[in-house]
């Protein structure tokens, strides 16, 4: 399993939220450097995410991620307000690694699986879900716009139309989880392998090497995780990315 150290930037600063709120957000100073200082200690590819690009659509943080993939030569995969094509083409030629499409996967799938498969291998899809109580009991509905709204689509209904396409990955986020440090969702994630072939990358509540373990040697019909993504536990010294990287490959 792939270990994803994540940098999140907002206004120029390397930050974590909690659960998704702007409003309790931690800033952890400057991402291009904390990009540099993970590539030292091993990583070999990088998650970073835009948030203000993520709300409003517009790149506000463009140059710096640019600066963590000309600082650190690691692939980058990156993610936040890449609503349209021709936003995620710009970002691919520029020297980014992967382009991860959330809201306009969700509202868009036919032309997001298209652009996929005019660049195999490079296009990821985030999905990022709140668990919604209905009539029909609790589900799992994908938020768009930086979190900041419902989409009123289910995670597997989003998963579908991308089921033959020949993305990177799909990046699950648990929301409620996320920045928490207590622990992912395990049993979603394996209930995730048994519905779709698609390569499956963990998000959210991850605070020990353990539980990177126990996403490791997670199987479900002779599948596993492909990657996990890790913020806040390697920002707030819960673990060094070593020990990451290691519980990846347990």
């Amino acid at each position: 399993m792939r270990c994803y150290p994540a940098i999140d930037v907002r206004d120029g600063r390397c930050v974590r939220l909690l659960r998704g709120s702007f409003q309790s957000e931690t800033v952890f100073g400057d991402p291009v450097a904390l990009a540099a200082e993970y590539r030292d200690a091993g990583a070999t590819v990088l998650h970073v995410v835009d948030l203000d690009a993520a709300r409003t659509g517009e790149p506000v943080n463009r140059e710096v991620v640019l600066a963590i993939v000309a600082a650190t030569g690691l692939a980058v995969q990156y993610g936040g307000g890449v609503r349209d094509e021709e936003a995620a083409e710009r970002a691919l030629s520029d020297g980014i690694d992967r382009v991860v499409l959330g809201t306009f996967a969700v509202e868009e799938p036919v032309r997001a699986a298209a652009l996929a498969s005019r660049h195999p291998g490079r296009v990821v899809v985030g999905l990022d879900h709140r668990r919604v109580a209905g009539a029909e009991g609790t589900r799992r509905e994908v938020a768009v716009r930086g979190w900041a709204e419902g989409s009123g689509v289910a995670l597997a209904d989003a998963l579908a139309p991308f089921e033959r396409s020949p993305l990177a990955s799909v990046v699950v986020t648990d929301i409620t989880r996320d920045g928490t440090l207590e622990g992912p969702d395990v049993d979603g994630y394996a209930d995730l392998l048994g519905r779709t072939e698609l390569p499956i990358v963990a998000s959210g509540g991850v605070g020990s090497a353990r539980d990177l373990v126990e996403l490791a040697r997670l199987e479900r019909a002779g599948r596993r995780i492909e990657g996990a993504i890790v913020g806040r536990a390697l920002l707030g010294g819960s673990m060094t990315l070593r020990e990451a990287i290691d519980a990846c490959g347990a």
